[in-house]
């Protein structure tokens, strides 16, 4: 009888505790979360004591978002369920973390289509077996939890309980307001990853949930939208020239960098050329990180700014809906449109999205017939870009617009001596492994992509139509720089030429990513397009940001009065410009194959009666050696182009029917399979 009076009085003194050991639960529960995300316990509680504010703003947040358990009679259940939630939520922004730069943010959990990409990509087998057996035995515990677990015994207090609620979401709002008010909090992330390390992982995976798009603007009419277009034709537009767009990953100037002394100029051609021609300073809109971003702007004329924090309209609004752009603008004047990038088709979801910004073509690492050469922490070099570009060119009878995307700039940069015999020695940097492997392994890289861009432009000097050549840094490399470390104040700026090969005129400015399109058609006298025609005639003027900020909303979220009302129409993109062929098979050995063709690439493979079969590639001078594959009289075939990594079929060719040692083609492509081909 007495452990029962004792046991009731421990509950009730529990009870009148509750919301304290509710907020200790929610400080403690944030401080692992950041444990786990920043892989160290130092370094959690490093950010704890140096932005105490922040921390005790993400614990309320945590402590708000669970208060909803005091509308349960199970509380213990209630509590274990919503705070193991934010457990979980913090583990998988660890493991992503330990596998990419870019944290765990909004739009990864909406991307379920690509729940078995993710897994292959960040899990060994063993990593994600042991993850399904323990997911299993916490759902079979939870589900024993919420049976067994005792109810809440004292008499229910609703008005108490609800008002609980009440107040403590009044109080994060107001929290809220004050630390965005007070600049504890941001509401723009230059750097998604850096955003995560200085305002916490719990408000900063909310902002990257909600906030996204662009809110309806004060002004918006469609009188005023067609107030801000284009009147009329021009007079006479110069459409014989190529435009070739060249965004060079992490691409910038050390030399900018205050701390950093270098035994020689790693980008000495690019810098020649900034003197030769028309040169300035392009402001990005990220830092570190979010090349995805700098693209959207240079290639639809839109500002990042309007967007939700930490937003990737790749991974958002352009998913659902095509957006004017400049490929749609130059397509009226007859132009051809091609995308390049030496990196995976879906990195970035490009390969669905690129469609949706008007692109003819997309020749992604895929569809290129050599991409051996790698860097020592394994991202395809530059310099095979130059060829890409130049199928791109010759591919077509009008004129070409290409949008090329770089990729042997990118970190995570080795922290260990991977290059023995650096082009650039550096010192100066923090400590040791900075200067010596970092710097030097960075510096190693942009002088590379120096030396591609010199053999691209000597290249281009003597193509035989005349061409327009512009390149540019996406932003900084992830080095951790500061405002401070820079000569020009400035982390969102990096270099930009324009060339050419016909004699225009060397014009000197700062641009903005949003404003370079507009400003190349300018200067060819081309003024079609709805953002095209606003830069060219509304920059510098009063409410320049205002209106374009009302034009966005209008193109991509609003009525579309810019567009008569119409969605611009998907493209009809090919992948590869080159058409990819399969002409012969002969079967050397019983369990090999020799396919021959055209373009054939170390992403091709065989596909058997429509389903492609474990197998072993090999590509030798353009031939496809295939191994572990036998096949059968009457087995339908085809020539698959896959994923990088995940293996899977992106296009596919025509089939044929393998019969005595040789292969026939079954008939013409069937709507579905010319769409799978697409």
């Amino acid at each position: 009888m007495e452990k029962v009076k004792i046991s009731n009085r421990g509950g009730l003194i529990l009870n009148r505790l509750s919301l304290l050991l509710h907020a200790a639960g929610s400080l403690v529960l944030y401080f692992l979360i950041e444990s786990v995300s920043r892989h160290s316990f130092v370094k959690a509680w490093s950010f704890m004591t140096e932005k105490p504010l922040v921390f005790l703003y993400n614990s309320l947040l945590i402590f708000t978002t669970t208060t909803v358990v005091y509308l349960f009679k199970r509380r213990i259940a209630a509590r274990v369920m919503i705070f193991g939630l934010w457990a979980v939520l913090g583990c998988m922004n660890g493991i992503i973390l330990s596998k990419r730069v870019t944290p765990f943010t909004g739009p990864d959990l909406k991307l379920l289509d690509d729940l078995k990409k993710i897994i292959k990509g960040y899990m060994p087998l063993p990593q994600l077996v042991m993850t399904v057996a323990m997911i299993l035995a916490v759902v079979i515990f939870l589900l024993f939890l919420w049976i067994r677990a005792p109810k809440y015994s004292g008499k229910r207090r609703w008005v108490v309980d609800i008002l609980v609620i009440l107040l403590s979401v009044a109080a994060f709002v107001g929290a809220t307001k004050t630390a965005i008010s007070k600049r504890i909090l941001s509401t723009y992330f230059g750097n998604i990853a850096f955003a995560y390390e200085d305002y916490g992982f719990p408000y900063c995976l909310s902002v990257t949930v909600f906030d996204t798009g662009i809110s309806h603007p004060n002004g918006y009419s469609e009188d005023f939208v067609l107030s801000m277009t284009n009147p009329g034709e021009e007079e006479d537009p110069q459409t014989d020239v190529n435009i070739v767009f060249l965004q060079l990953e992490s691409f910038f100037d050390p030399q900018m960098v205050n701390f950093l002394e270098l035994s020689a100029d790693p980008i000495p051609y690019f810098r020649q050329l900034m003197e030769e021609y028309s040169s300035g300073y392009y402001r990005v809109p990220s830092v570190g990180a979010g090349t995805a971003n700098t693209e959207f702007e240079s290639i639809s004329g839109m500002s990042m700014r309007y967007f939700g924090a930490g937003e990737y309209p790749y991974k958002t609004i352009l998913k659902e809906t095509t957006c004017e752009s400049i490929p749609y603008d130059l397509k009226a004047y007859g132009y051809a449109t091609h995308a390049i990038h030496n990196n995976e088709a879906s990195f970035y979801g490009r390969r669905k999205i690129y469609p949706m910004l008007g692109f003819d073509s997309f020749t992604s690492e895929e569809y290129m017939t050599d991409v051996s050469d790698v860097t020592e922490t394994g991202w395809v070099k530059d310099h095979i870009l130059t060829q890409e570009i130049l199928n791109c060119l010759e591919s077509t009878e009008e004129k070409d617009y290409i949008y090329t995307v770089s990729v042997q700039g990118h970190g995570d940069y080795p922290t260990e001596e991977v290059i023995e015999d650096p082009y650039v020695r550096v010192t100066g940097a923090e400590d040791r492994d900075k200067n010596n492997y970092s710097w030097e392994y960075y510096c190693q890289q942009i002088h590379e992509m120096d030396l591609f861009i010199k053999e691209l432009t000597e290249t281009l000097a003597e193509y035989p139509e005349k061409v327009v050549l512009v390149m540019y840094g996406d932003h900084l490399p992830t080095m951790g720089l500061k405002t401070a470390d820079m000569k020009n104040r400035y982390l969102f700026q990096t270099p930009y030429v324009i060339w050419d090969n016909f004699g225009m005129k060397k014009k000197d400015k700062n641009l903005c990513a949003y404003q370079m399109g507009a400003e190349v058609m300018k200067r060819l006298d081309m003024h079609r397009g709805t953002l095209v025609y606003f830069h060219q005639n509304r920059q510098g003027t009063k409410n320049y940001q205002k209106d374009l900020e009302i034009l966005q909303y209008d193109l991509l979220y609003g009525k579309s009065y810019a567009l008569g009302g119409e969605k611009l129409k998907k493209a009809s993109m090919q992948m590869g410009v080159l058409p990819i062929t399969l002409t012969s098979v002969t079967q050397p050995r019983p369990d090999m194959l020799l396919l021959e063709g055209e373009n054939m690439t170390a992403c091709s493979a065989i596909q058997v009666n429509g389903k492609v079969p474990e197998q072993k590639t090999l590509l030798i001078d353009g031939a496809l050696v295939v191994s572990d594959v036998n096949l059968k009289d009457g087995d339908e075939i085809v020539l698959v182009q896959r994923y990088t990594a995940s293996g899977k079929v992106i296009t596919r060719t025509e089939p044929y029917i393998w019969e005595k040692g040789t292969i026939t083609r079954v008939a013409e492509l069937t709507e579905e399979e010319e769409a799978s081909a697409s």
